[in-house]
């Protein structure tokens, strides 16, 4: 904007750009006496009342306001499933999340398409991050929409192979005139991306509190106990082992049975 004297009267000149033009607008209101004050408010609130009369406000931009980065950024993985968990910064806005991940040792990051501009602070990275002899990092920012947006916050390197945990199996028994007919059921996922290194641990405990071990190996999924007492009760669990990777499941729920 500028002011200047023009003759019988003050020049008011204000200049602005439109996305396809500039404009400037020339207002000619009378110039002030030289003994009174120069009062340049009200040119000032002239030239928003001419670029009002186009449609256009004149406001103030807002400042970028720069958020906290989320926290606890990691991966949360069993049997194989990788899910990226994250805690939101501490703010009452309504935030937006975007994450990228990587495999370790190369340059680039890679946006995850299926979680960009998302309201929920986990993200499955299954499908991509199911190479069992890579490792691999992501990372996830914040945003508040228009304004403002948080740094990366990063993961720690992961790799499915060493990091995951493994489930115990499904167990079912059947009392038959043998014994105790004992039946395993694995996640599939295991099977199918460990079945030559899978082996079970089935636990016996007598009602005397004593226990046997037990083991099998993937996949024949059926065992037989015998020589048990008479009207005696027993209680079952099974465990997942990867003797390879020294990992195992947790035991798995207590089942118990009477044998006739």
């Amino acid at each position: 904007m500028e002011v200047g004297e023009g003759g019988s009267c003050c020049m008011l000149k204000v200049s602005f750009m439109l996305p396809e033009a500039s404009v400037e607008l020339v207002a000619c209101p009378p110039c002030p006496s030289s003994t009174s004050s120069f009062d340049t408010m009200n040119y000032l609130l002239l030239g928003a009342v001419l670029l009002k009369s186009l449609g256009i406000c004149v406001t103030q931009q807002a400042p970028v306001i720069q958020l906290a980065p989320p926290t606890q950024v990691r991966f949360d993985s069993v049997d194989y499933k990788n899910i990226l968990r994250w805690t939101s910064p501490n703010t009452s806005t309504p935030l937006q999340y975007y994450i990228q991940w990587k495999i370790y040792g190369e340059p680039e990051w890679l946006d995850v398409e299926s979680c960009q501009g998302i309201q929920k602070q986990h993200c499955d990275l299954s499908s991509i991050t199911s190479d069992l002899n890579e490792w691999y990092y992501a990372r996830v920012h914040a945003s508040s929409l228009p304004s403002s947006k948080s740094a990366w916050a990063l993961s720690p390197r992961f790799s499915p192979r060493w990091d995951t945990k493994i489930s115990p199996p499904l167990l079912k028994l059947n009392v038959t005139e043998q014994g105790i007919m004992v039946r395993v059921r694995p996640p599939k996922v295991l099977v199918r991306k460990m079945q030559s290194n899978l082996h079970y641990k089935i636990y016996l405990t007598h009602n005397s509190g004593e226990e046997e071990v037990f083991e099998m190996e993937c996949c024949s999924n059926k065992l037989t106990l015998s020589e048990l007492k008479h009207k005696g009760k027993y209680c079952l669990q099974a465990q997942t082992t990867i003797p390879r990777q020294a990992k195992s499941s947790t035991r798995g729920t207590m089942k118990c049975v009477t044998v006739p």
